[in-house]
């Protein structure tokens, strides 16, 4: 993720939480990139979180329940919308994905 996109995360995930200070930023930022690789991870695709809203609502919904110590229950709560970003990306609606990657030793 490039910083430009970072710090617009990064605004609107304060705005969501309604943060007006600063002291929490590099917490914050951690967890916008904790929350880009869970999404990667799990639909095996990148995503342009400045052009793309719902790909990006999922990714700040789930910052906020890390950061409010509920991120046990994401998945639970966000089920349904997280299938649909699996499904969206594999129908090639949402995301880019990632090239196929071998193990070493496989055939």
């Amino acid at each position: 993720m490039n910083e430009q996109t970072l710090q617009q995360l990064l605004s609107d995930l304060k705005e969501r939480l309604r943060i007006t200070w600063d002291e929490e930023d590099w917490h914050l930022r951690r967890l916008i990139q904790q929350s880009e690789t869970y999404l990667s991870e799990l639909t095996n695709a990148s995503f342009n979180f400045l052009k793309e809203e719902w790909p990006k609502e999922i990714l700040l919904e789930r910052c906020r329940y890390v950061y409010n110590n509920a991120g046990d229950e994401f998945e639970i709560n966000f089920h349904h919308e997280l299938s649909r970003l699996i499904l969206s990306v594999a129908i090639g609606k949402v995301g880019v994905v990632r090239g196929s990657e071998t193990v070493s030793g496989d055939v």
